[in-house]
């Protein structure tokens, strides 16, 4: 099914439901109480979130709308891009530039139509100065093939400090092809703000390698973010177990479908095991599944302890995991009736912690005040 961004007209309201959380250190002991506020309730799949600099907040629905909250309200904004709204396909991230305060660009991943289906795309657009619509769209970024498959798009497109974008790609189920160099499926993607290959890509100048592709072997990644030394982190889906969060290296081979701490949905085995030489071991994995989305590594600017860890968001079990440590661990888990699949968290210009939750069609905002 095909959706554009005006098919619909909706009002949401930010609601002021103001729920007691907590942090369940790995003992189970209460660590810290937290005020966890719902900002924009009513939402229909949601998948992504962006806070402008005014405040106000930009959500994304998966059947292709994007929505603008402000004061109390929310507007559709014109202009989205026609996408393939089936299975897990859909409208999917959204980032805010870097510049946006001058150039007003943002950035949406998304199904785009292909030939033999549908597959991942990155695209630029200007929001308007009202808010109301996005301006001069544009594709920066369409994977090599379609697939008529309705899973594993990604999908993240994450801002580096040289201003160059990560894309996540999934596998589209086809598990041969993320060792497949030939193809953009289960890879990370990095291009300019202009879509062309930046010169020190890993692959360029080799015919038999997509140029786009920065590193490979990946399932699933639905999260990434940069660390705070600007390096480039993911969460990805396993099959049954074997979920991971992995440091991305410039070249790098992550092994999927040929090394795997799961196995596949019937039982058997995945390919030769959990280690090969010349493929990455994760940062931390696990089993059993979480099905982990979004991922933050947090600043420190609202809760100073947190500075550096890692928020994976769990779509399967209910809460948002906290991971930090070398080797990496998870420590604690913020689990409360707000955490329902959690499929986004990002970090607001304050310190908050802003996540969606699917099960409540929800925002809310994780705080201390």
């Amino acid at each position: 099914m095909f959706r554009g961004g005006m098919m619909h007209q909706a009002a949401r309201a930010i609601g002021a439901l103001v729920i007691a959380g907590s942090v369940m250190g790995a003992s189970g002991v209460v660590a810290q109480e937290l005020r966890i506020t719902q900002q924009v309730s009513g939402l229909e799949t949601p998948w992504a979130l962006a806070i402008l600099p005014n405040g106000d907040v930009l959500v994304t629905e998966r059947d292709g709308r994007l929505l603008r909250v402000r004061e109390g309200t929310s507007h559709e904004v014109a202009g989205t891009p026609q996408v393939v709204d089936a299975g897990q396909g859909g409208l999917l991230d959204i980032t805010l530039a870097r510049d946006f305060d001058r150039s007003r660009t943002i950035f949406l991943t998304y199904a785009k139509a292909l030939e033999g289906g549908a597959g991942t795309a990155l695209a630029a657009a200007e929001l308007s100065q009202d808010g109301a619509r996005l301006e001069n769209l544009r594709d920066l970024f369409t994977m090599s093939r379609g697939s008529a498959a309705g899973q594993h798009f990604g999908s993240r497109v994450v801002e580096a400090r040289d201003g160059t974008l990560f894309v996540t790609v999934g596998e589209r189920g086809d598990r041969p092809a993320a060792q497949d160099l030939g193809q953009h499926n289960g890879s990370v993607v990095r291009v300019n703000r202009d879509g062309t290959v930046p010169a020190d890509n890993p692959f360029v100048g080799r015919d038999d390698v997509l140029p786009e592709i920065w590193s490979y072997g990946h399932r699933n990644p639905q999260g990434a973010a940069l660390d705070l030394e600007g390096n480039l982190w993911v969460s990805e889906h396993g099959a049954r177990g074997g979920d991971e969060v992995n440091a991305v290296r410039k070249g790098a081979n992550y092994g999927w479908p040929v090394i795997s701490y799961g196995r596949h949905y019937s039982g058997a085995k995945i390919g030769e095991g959990t280690a090969k030489e010349g493929m990455e071991q994760p940062a931390f994995y696990w089993d059993p599944s979480i099905a982990p989305s979004g991922l933050l590594v947090y600043s420190g600017k609202m809760f100073p302890d947190w500075r550096g860890d890692i928020f994976v968001g769990s779509l399967k079990f209910n809460y948002i995991a906290r991971l930090k440590g070398d080797p990496l661990a998870e420590v604690a888990q913020i689990s409360t009736p707000a955490t329902a699949r959690v499929r986004d968290i990002i970090e607001a210009p304050d310190g908050a912690i802003w996540f969606i939750s699917v099960g409540n069609g929800a925002v809310y905002r994780i705080s201390n005040d």
